[in-house]
């Protein structure tokens, strides 16, 4: 299957709203899901940290990862930013067609 969940955390709506704009508009991802209130806890720089977090759930095909990761870490205001990607193993097929064609130019 050639579609991805691509999961990235901002720091704010600015943050989100950015992102998902460019992601969307460059055609990097068909959609953008802006998940508002996560809190997250992590170590950084030796300590443990807790923050108010949005949560991005971006989904796109494998075919637009290089570009998509670059653009997310060019444009993402932490030193070091979370990007995974998730692989779709099944779904609606109407859906996951409308990937596709959402994200041809």
């Amino acid at each position: 299957m050639k579609t991805i969940v691509v999961l990235v955390t901002a720091p704010h709506r600015a943050a989100s709203q950015k992102l998902s704009r460019l992601l969307v508009e460059r055609k990097l991802a068909a959609c953008v899901n802006i998940l508002p209130g996560v809190s997250s806890r992590y170590w950084w720089k030796g300590k443990i940290v807790t923050a108010p977090e949005e949560l991005l759930i971006i989904k796109t095909e494998k075919s637009k990862w290089s570009l998509l990761s670059k653009t997310i870490r060019e444009n993402h205001p932490y030193e070091v930013c979370e990007i995974l990607q998730v692989p779709v193993t099944r779904g609606n097929q109407a859906y996951l067609k409308w990937i596709t064609e959402s994200l041809r130019k």
